[in-house]
């Protein structure tokens, strides 16, 4: 039997012709574009009730711009805006740090000069680049004033960054890839310490005695900046340190070297500047009784292995090993908080810049 195009069922619509086509495509568009309307009217607007506390965090948005789970309000005398950080919603629903702040925040007046100098470089870098992901910050600098409320047991005395979780102890895998090479040179690393340390111990030599009782660092690294002099007596070691993804190199938080510590010594119970960095120890030469005591837990270290503490917790260390067992080496680097993000480490990069 033989078919034609003619016999086939087409729509009512390939009837109508183009126009009517264009018609009924362009009507769609509009009921889709209507439904949209609707959708996006029956969002809370700036001055209503409706929502609840969801929607004055809206409405903040609305007036703000951009900085979401903060209050404003107004001065009287000037009309500008400030920013109130400790709110309801942020109790309620949690802080979005990664959202921006408002650069003109009123900042405590009884805060100590050094927050104050803090707090302007972080204006100076916001200006610079912006305050998004600043939020952990800036409120970090506005509490400075209540360190001293702390737990005894972790109280940094220069910076203490909000809601970081820690532990006086961390796991290997918190920085999984600069542990691994570390303990993979270990031979290397070993071999230039005992170059160095058997020149002797003097300050001429780029050592820094520290105690009576063989206490005394090698500096590759002090306060963000290398030490050229040092780091040339040990190529590989600092080598090593440059292809690590976490170590502090840019500011005065982060430092490197070798620490000793001879029999007999100990010393006392001190906190860290900042709990927004780590320090991985990488043992060396670690003789019986040397022990490191964090936030109330005892380690020992143990040669070719690292440990990564954080020293912002009350930390002691002691060698109670006999005069003949020799001082306990450690290759200490400063890396970063697992939990500091990349914007925070750039910002505070330029605040704790040895430069400043």
């Amino acid at each position: 039997m033989h078919w034609s195009l003619d016999m086939l069922p087409f729509p009512p619509y390939v009837e109508l012709g183009v126009h009517s086509l264009s018609g009924l495509l362009w009507t769609l568009l509009f009921l889709f574009l209507w439904h949209c309307y609707r959708i996006g009217s029956d969002l809370p607007m700036a001055g209503h009730s409706h929502g609840g506390k969801m929607s004055s965090r809206r409405s903040a948005m609305s007036l703000g711009g951009s900085c979401a789970g903060v209050k404003y309000k107004t001065q009287s005398s000037q009309k500008n805006w400030c920013i109130s950080m400790d709110t309801e919603e942020d109790e309620e629903l949690g802080q979005d740090y990664l959202t921006p702040v408002l650069s003109h925040a009123l900042f405590p007046a009884q805060a100590s000069a050094q927050a104050k100098k803090l707090y302007s470089a972080l204006q100076e870098y916001a200006k610079r680049y912006s305050w998004v992901g600043m939020g952990r910050i800036h409120k970090g600098l506005r509490e400075q004033i209540k360190l001293n409320e702390h737990s005894a047991i972790q109280k940094p005395h220069l910076f203490f960054l909000p809601d970081v979780p820690s532990v006086p102890f961390f796991p290997r895998d918190a920085h999984r890839h600069d542990i691994e090479v570390l303990e993979a040179n270990y031979t290397v690393i070993l071999a230039e310490f005992q170059a160095v340390y058997q020149r002797g111990i003097d300050s001429k030599l780029g050592w820094t005695s520290m105690g009576p009782k063989g206490q005394a660092v090698f500096p590759l690294y002090s306060a963000g900046m290398y030490v050229a002099g040092n780091c040339r007596s040990c190529p590989c070691t600092y080598r090593t340190l440059l292809s690590l993804r976490t170590f502090i190199s840019s500011n005065s938080l982060g430092s490197a070297g070798f620490w000793l510590l001879g029999p007999g010594a100990a010393l006392g119970s001190s906190y860290g500047p900042t709990n927004t960095r780590l320090r991985c120890h990488l043992g060396l030469q670690t003789p019986p009784l040397c022990e490191l005591v964090v936030g109330g837990e005892p380690q020992c270290w143990s040669e070719g292995h690292c440990l990564l503490i954080d020293d912002s917790f009350l930390h002691t260390v002691s060698h109670k090993g006999p005069p003949d067992a020799g001082p306990r080496v450690i290759l200490s680097v400063d890396v970063w908080h697992p939990n500091v993000a990349a914007a925070e480490r750039q910002a505070l990069d330029f605040m704790f810049s040895p430069d400043l």
